[in-house]
């Protein structure tokens, strides 16, 4: 259950950016009107509120030692949906770089 909640947290903070990306990039122009006039900022933002209780749950049940770097999955799928939704080009170093902290990870969640 432990491992299911850090991945529901990690998929809302992913998916915060993702919309806030989204909304942005729709915006005439970066300024404070259009932000706070932007509901895919506050979507964004109620996806980081709910992700923030998730972790106050989490911190609740998990050693900070293992459950904080989990979170460094988030830079993982933020490469991948950076890749597959806005057609970012990804550099090999970038790639090599995930697959370190997918390693990182996996030597953390063994116990």
């Amino acid at each position: 259950m432990l491992y299911g909640l850090l991945l529901l947290n990690v998929l809302l903070l992913v998916g915060g950016q993702l919309v806030w990306k989204s909304a942005l990039q729709s915006m005439n122009g970066l300024t404070l009107i259009h932000v706070i006039t932007s509901p895919g900022v506050y979507v964004g933002g109620i996806l980081y509120v709910i992700a923030t209780g998730v972790w106050f749950i989490i911190l609740n049940n998990a050693k900070l030692s293992v459950a904080y770097p989990m979170q460094s999955l988030a830079y993982v799928l933020g490469i991948i949906a950076a890749w597959a939704l806005f057609s970012e080009t990804i550099p090999a170093t970038r790639w090599i770089g995930a697959a370190v902290i997918l390693i990182g990870v996996w030597l953390i969640s063994i116990d």
